[in-house]
């Protein structure tokens, strides 16, 4: 499981066997979010609304290197 980032609690990763389209999975204090990269899409979410925000400003801050990160795991 590569794991991207860790800060202030959040874990951004993927599994080392997932599939397209590129999404990342996020996990915090037992709560999970998977959002895909390209379109940024939440496509599920237990995170709380503030989480959520925090989530997506560092998504905005990292998505480039998660992408990059994701292309070379599965070399794409």
């Amino acid at each position: 499981m590569p794991t991207l980032l860790i800060y202030q609690g959040y874990k951004f990763f993927f599994y080392a066997n997932d599939h397209p389209p590129a999404h990342i999975h996020v996990m915090k204090a037992g709560r999970w979010a998977k959002i895909e990269l390209g379109s940024t899409r939440v496509v599920y979410s237990s995170l709380k609304a503030n989480e959520m925000r925090m989530v997506s400003m560092l998504l905005a801050r990292h998505k480039n290197e998660f992408q990059e990160a994701w292309d070379d795991w599965f070399q794409r």
